[in-house]
């Protein structure tokens, strides 16, 4: 595990970076306090699948009918 401060961390930005992409774990510290951990980017996930929703929620059939004391609220009426 890597720990430096943030004006450290300005200058060799490159270096943690390739640290951080490499599987070492960077923390960065302010004061002595460890404020962000910086980690690589992981693009492993699948492709989204739908329908897991499918059966588990119904949708009203005036869903998008504006209810009229919404309406007079607005000034819509």
């Amino acid at each position: 595990m890597t720990t430096t401060n943030i004006h450290e961390a300005k200058t060799q930005l490159s270096k943690l970076i390739e640290q951080a992409v490499n599987g070492q774990e960077v923390i960065i510290a302010k004061a002595g306090q460890p404020m962000v951990r910086l980690v690589p980017v992981r693009s492993d996930e699948g492709p989204r699948r739908g329908k897991q929703w499918r059966g588990r929620v119904r949708v009203a059939k005036d869903f998008d009918k504006l209810p009229r004391d919404i309406a007079a609220a607005f000034g819509m009426e």
